[in-house]
C-alpha cells in the first residue's frame, strides 16, 4: 500500500503533469472520436495488443477503459498500458471504477490512473440492491464528494455514469436529480449516457440547460427503432445525435465515447459506429 506521504507527493506531480495532457480537451475544429472498451470486452480479454491494434485501424484516437483490476489495466501495470496505448497514437483518458474501488483502495487506484497518465475517474454502476431506498443515494452523494476531493488533490476528475434507473421514482424523488443537487459541482461531474437518458423517457438537453458545464464525459450510443429499443450502431437508430452535439459547449463535454453494450460482431459494430458518427460531425 502506498504510504500517505508517497501519495501526497505522487499527487502533486500528477496535478502538475495533467494539466498539459493532451486531448484534455477535443479540437475546436473536429472532436476527437473516443470509445468505451467494455463494448469489447470480450476481444480484449482475449487479445488485449491485437483488439487495440484494430481499434487503432479503425481511427479511434481516444479511449475509456473498463478493466481496472488491482493497480492494473487489463492485467498491465499502468505505465505498460499507456505505453501500449500511446503507440498506437490514441490515448486513454477515463476509466470505469467500481465505488468499491474507492471504498477499499482509493491510494492505489487513484495512483494508477496518474502512472496511466488518465484523468477521469468514473463510478460506472450501482447495484440493484444499492438503490433501494433514497437514502442509499444520499450517502453515496456524500461518499462521492470526499472521493471526489481525494481525486481532485490527484489532479483526477471523478464522475458518476447513469443508466435509466436513476430516473425512476424512489421513496418519491428522482435519484438523478438527488445526485445532482448533493455533490458538489466541482468534485464530482457527470458522464451522461444519451442512449440511458432517452430510455428513461428523458432528454440530454433538458439537463444540459439545468445543469451547464456538468456534464464532461458522454456515452454515445444509438437506439434501434423497435419497441424493445435494442442497442445499434450510431446512425442506425432513432437518437438525434447532431442536435446533442450542438450543444456540446453548453453541457460542458470535454471527451465522448462510442459505446454499444451488446452485438453479435461488436468489432464491426464499432467499426460502423465510427465512420457514421464522423461523417455525422463533419
Amino acid at each position: 500500500m502506498t504510504s500517505r506521504r508517497t501519495f501526497l507527493k505522487n499527487s502533486a506531480a500528477g496535478a502538475a503533469g495533467l494539466a498539459v495532457l493532451p486531448y484534455c480537451t477535443p479540437p475546436k475544429k473536429e472532436l476527437a472520436i473516443g470509445l468505451q472498451l467494455y463494448t469489447v470486452r470480450d476481444q480484449m480479454k482475449e487479445n488485449v495488443e491485437g483488439t487495440l491494434t484494430k481499434l487503432a485501424n479503425i481511427g479511434y484516437q481516444v479511449l475509456e477503459t473498463a478493466g481496472y483490476s488491482d493497480g492494473k489495466f487489463y492485467g498491465y501495470e499502468p505505465k505498460m498500458f499507456k505505453s501500449l496505448v500511446e503507440g498506437l497514437n490514441m490515448k486513454a483518458v477515463s476509466s470505469h471504477m467500481a465505488y468499491q474501488v474507492f471504498e477499499n483502495e482509493p491510494e492505489k487506484a487513484i495512483g494508477a490512473m496518474q502512472e496511466s497518465e488518465q484523468m477521469y475517474a468514473v463510478i460506472p454502476w450501482l447495484a440493484e440492491e444499492d438503490r433501494q431506498r433514497i437514502d442509499q443515494y444520499k450517502r453515496l452523494c456524500e461518499s462521492m464528494n470526499k472521493w471526489g476531493e481525494l481525486c481532485k488533490k490527484a489532479g483526477i476528475q471523478l464522475c458518476y455514469h447513469n443508466h435509466a434507473f436513476e430516473f425512476d421514482q424512489v421513496d418519491g424523488q428522482i435519484p438523478f436529480d438527488v445526485i445532482l443537487a448533493e455533490t458538489d459541482p466541482e468534485l464530482l461531474k457527470i458522464e451522461m449516457d444519451l442512449y440511458w437518458v432517452r430510455r428513461a423517457g428523458r432528454t440530454p438537453l433538458e439537463y444540459f440547460e439545468s445543469h451547464p458545464g456538468r456534464f464532461l464525459l458522454w456515452h454515445v450510443k444509438d437506439m434501434d427503432d423497435t419497441a424493445d429499443q435494442n442497442f445499434t450502431e450510431i446512425g442506425n437508430g432513432v437518437i438525434d445525435f447532431k442536435k446533442i452535439f450542438a450543444e456540446a459547449k453548453t453541457s460542458g463535454m470535454k471527451h465522448f465515447f462510442i459505446e454499444q453494450d451488446s452485438s453479435d460482431d461488436p468489432m464491426k459494430s464499432v467499426a460502423i459506429s465510427y465512420k457514421n458518427l464522423k461523417a455525422m460531425l463533419s
